[in-house]
């Protein structure tokens, strides 16, 4: 079968690869689409510096050590996926065939967890079928586009970053950075019922598609500074600050602007060293943490508020490519006017 593999910081399309078989507790599924995210960008450029960085890392467990990858080898990507149910390992109940499922990028093995975001060994999502693990499967409910169900990942990660940062009715939200992070962000503080909501890019495209996601106002950090436009529109309300850009600096300067007791959720990965000021923080009582991924309550979450109408990922589909176009695709995405999520449909 095909499936996309990154060599020595190259795409390349693959049609030697052997087809995979469902063991015990495992399905066959096609993909029907999968998303082209950020991380997998940042992976294809910095992958040995990230990985550079998790083994310096220390209270990571074993497990996360062993679920690395090797840069030597090839690498399988594509962790935003939905798929049809193809078939059910031996001894193994699992959804019948041609069921929609998506779920969580990690692979249940006899011998222990498997990561379907990088690996060596099981292709995954920018693959014409891959396996995935029964108990990991969600359905996808309500006759849902699987296009739209390959959202559900990204949102998940916005629903946590919103979660994690326990903002309330009655506060309001800055948005810095408008790609798919922020927008799963901004469509997460909608859900909550979250006012005033105003969000910060450079991007005319992605400022209109912020205002589309649910933020109130989206402002050009050119023309208006992000923190100028939250006092003009936010009034006096307790302000959360989501950092969705992930660049060195972003978090300094939104220390040093923001109103005291402001509350920062880092959810842009930065992979450069970076610096801040710690007086803007005491001085002013700031909390700023940091988050990633999401929980499978978030996964389950997001799935049912797409599904159900609550959040239109629609308009955040901004292209589609087959295996072959996913090269060209991931040098599109450097191009925040032109697209915001790629899908990738490697049986079209």
């Amino acid at each position: 079968m095909r499936a996309v593999a990154l060599r020595a910081g190259e795409l390349l399309v693959r049609d030697d690869i052997e087809e995979p078989k469902p063991d015990f507790g495992q399905v066959l599924v096609q993909v029907k689409a999968c998303g082209i995210c950020g991380s997998d960008l940042h992976f294809a450029k910095h992958g040995g510096d990230m990985l550079e960085l998790g083994s310096q890392m220390g209270g990571i467990p074993a497990i996360a050590e062993a679920m690395r990858p090797d840069m030597g080898r090839d690498i399988f990507m594509g962790h935003e996926f939905s798929a049809e149910v193809l078939e059910s390992g031996p001894d193994t109940t699992g959804p019948k065939p041609g069921t929609i499922v998506t779920s969580i990028p990690i692979m249940l093995t006899m011998t222990g967890i498997r990561d379907l975001t990088y690996s060596n060994e099981l292709p995954s999502g920018y693959g014409e079928r891959m396996l995935l693990s029964v108990p990991m499967l969600v359905e996808v409910p309500n006759g849902l586009d699987p296009r739209h169900a390959a959202l559900t990942e990204p949102m998940a990660v916005g629903l946590h970053a919103v979660n994690r940062s326990e903002i309330k009715p009655g506060e309001g939200a800055l948005v810095l950075g408008c790609g798919p992070v922020g927008q799963a962000v901004i469509a997460a503080l909608k859900l909550k019922g979250i006012e005033p909501i105003v969000a910060s890019d450079f991007s005319p495209a992605r400022r209109a598609l912020a205002l589309t996601m649910g933020a109130h106002e989206a402002v050009d950090p050119a023309v208006e500074p992000a923190f100028d436009a939250w006092a003009r529109v936010g009034g006096a309300k307790a302000l959360h600050v989501y950092e969705a850009i992930g660049v060195p600096g972003i978090i300094n300067e939104a220390m040093r602007a923001a109103p005291p007791q402001t509350r920062v959720t880092v959810v842009g990965v930065c992979m450069q060293p970076d610096a801040i000021t710690p007086f803007f923080g005491i001085a002013k009582e700031l909390r700023v943490q940091f988050v990633l991924g999401y929980d499978p309550m978030e996964f389950a979450g997001s799935l049912r508020s797409i599904a159900e109408g609550d959040i239109d990922v629609a308009p955040l589909i901004t292209g589609e490519v087959g295996l072959d176009g996913v090269p060209g695709a991931f040098a599109a995405l450097g191009n925040p006017d032109d697209h915001c999520k790629i899908l990738v449909l490697p049986n079209s």
